[in-house]
């Protein structure tokens, strides 16, 4: 064989490495949609006579004559007037005078930014509860005529009280006369309870508000996730090219609009229908779509795992990991459980690290005793490729020849590399999207898991690790030039790693700090066997 072991971990890595940065652009979920037509013209006769005889929320899917793109908010000279305030020691919730969350202020310590509550929402983008009716008439006068309060100023911290809002439209050309009320309840976990009454049916949608702002970072799903009625996962990132008609999802279970942190969102066990406007696909809006008084849920705030799911188990799918959410949710949950354990973020990341090793241990020992046989084989592999130099069939014929006799997997030292690859990237996604590590201690200067080292201390105790771990490391380098690139792999991962969050160095730290342990026993192992070898050879001399 041409390749030793060593190549092929160095390819390894640095594919892994390269791997890395495009990940979350290129392997993001592809969105499948409904023939909206069909759809529309199936549902329109079942839901209406469904609705009579169900507890559901009633909904309706918008008319296939009219595009959600089509029904927009008319400018309005004082749409901006706050008139009502909910307040608590966690968060500021602002409602204007179109009946609309204007605003939202994270006020926790482990929220603020620059010593102030976060803000989560622009004030330029398309706001919670946003009502838009699909008779244009209704929708030019429904942006123009205020909705009054019944209450200006509510404090969660003395209980929840319920907020009711009216909007008086007045006389309607071959309607009549028509008023919506939107009657609100808060809650100091985030979540907040809608019921819409109207005095006559009409056909509207209501958005759950475009996606938090509130974080910038790259490499993260940013758009709309929806739990569809067969409680599959449909997943619309910004910038997916949407085609036809605006996508319908039927007797869906959540609408959510998220960043990598924080959410709005819309939600209901029984399901409602929500409707995607394909023409903002670079800020991605979602409604739901209604045809009379209604009664659902909603939630603005951070994705906190045990809070979604106290409030709805359904709500846990909106904490996401991407394609490798299968594998990243449980080591999530292994994650909590060892939080739950050691009160300390830092130690259940160092606990959960540990864990990993037991269990890839049996492997990494295989390959790390693969890769020391084939040290000790490096003087006749070298031997046999130089006599073999210029016929390849040979060549390869007489290095399996070699293995084969030495019972030796010249793939065994890569296994564990390659296992570690998965594990890594899940890691990667847990630990770089839990809202959970935000603001987390471990000790000394590390502050903020989620944050990257203020003093690049983490970042270079990695990189010296991972060194010591390669001098430790059996190596059979044949080609100089690989054995430099090898050598340098430390300094690019130290580098590249720098501004990642502190709690990924510390997992990848740990790591090998264990692998330079394990190495370290292996050798000592072989040494012993060396000798023992030596000897018996000795005693038949």
């Amino acid at each position: 064989m041409n390749n030793n072991s060593n190549s092929r971990i160095l390819l390894a890595i640095v594919l892994s490495l390269l791997f890395l940065i495009p990940y979350m652009y290129f392997f993001a979920p592809k969105t499948e949609h409904n023939d909206a037509n069909a759809t529309i013209a199936k549902a329109s006769s079942s839901n209406i006579a469904q609705n009579q005889e169900s507890d559901k929320i009633d909904s309706i899917n918008a008319p296939s004559n009219v595009n959600i793109s089509d029904v927009q908010a008319p400018i309005s000279t004082d749409n901006s007037k706050i008139i009502t305030k909910i307040e608590s020691s966690n968060i500021e919730i602002n409602i204007d005078n179109l009946g609309r969350i204007a605003s939202v202020f994270l006020k926790d310590k482990k929220y603020l930014q620059d010593g102030k509550p976060l803000s989560l929402l622009d004030s330029n983008n398309l706001k919670p509860l946003e009502i838009r009716f699909q008779n244009k008439e209704i929708n030019e006068k429904a942006f123009r005529m205020p909705y009054k309060a019944n209450i200006s100023d509510i404090n969660l911290d003395n209980g929840n009280t319920e907020l009711i809002l009216t909007q008086d439209l007045g006389e309607i050309n071959g309607i009549g006369n028509i008023t919506i009320k939107k009657i609100l309840t808060f809650y100091d976990n985030f979540k907040y309870d809608i019921r819409i009454e109207l005095n006559k049916p009409l056909e509207y949608f209501i958005s759950n508000g475009a996606r938090p702002v509130a974080d910038s970072s790259a490499y993260v799903f940013k758009g709309v996730i929806i739990k569809k009625a067969d409680n599959k996962l449909e997943k619309i990132e910004e910038g997916d090219s949407l085609k036809g008609e605006n996508p319908i999802f039927n007797n869906a279970k959540f609408v959510a609009s998220v960043d990598r942190y924080y959410s709005t969102l819309f939600f209901n066990e029984n399901g409602f229908d929500v409707i995607m406007d394909i023409d903002s696909k670079e800020n991605l809006l979602s409604y739901i779509a209604l045809n009379d008084s209604a009664s659902f849920s909603g939630y603005i705030g951070p994705k906190n795992y045990q809070e979604l799911k106290d409030i709805s188990p359904i709500l846990t799918d909106v904490v996401e990991y991407g394609v490798i959410t299968f594998f990243a949710k449980p080591l999530f949950l292994l994650l909590e459980w060892l939080f739950d354990i050691f009160k300390n973020w830092g130690w259940a990341i160092i606990g959960l690290t540990l864990i990993v090793r037991i269990v890839l241990y049996p492997l990494t020992y295989k390959g790390m005793m693969s890769m020391q046989k084939l040290k000790d084989l490096a003087p006749k592999m070298k031997d046999i490729q130089t006599k073999y130099k210029g016929d390849s069939q040979k060549l390869q014929l007489h290095m399996m020849e070699l293995y084969k006799k030495h019972k030796v997997n010249p793939m065994g030292g890569c296994l564990p590399l390659l296992l570690q690859i998965p594990v890594f990237f899940a890691i990667y996604r847990v630990l770089y999207n839990a809202v959970e590590l935000k603001d987390a201690a471990w000790l000394l200067w590390i502050k903020d898991l989620s944050a990257m080292d203020p003093y690049f201390i983490l970042p270079i105790l990695m990189g010296a690790t991972m060194y010591l771990q390669q001098r430790i490391t059996p190596a059979t380098f044949n080609d100089p030039m690989q054995e430099k690139i090898f050598k340098f792999l430390p300094l690019v991962f130290t580098i590249f790693l720098i501004t990642f969050p502190a709690g990924l160095i510390l997992y990848w730290t740990v790591n090998n700090i264990f692998s330079i342990i394990q190495q370290l026993i292996i050798n000592k192992i072989m040494e012993k066997k060396k000798i023992h070898e030596m000897e018996e050879k000795s005693v038949k001399n």
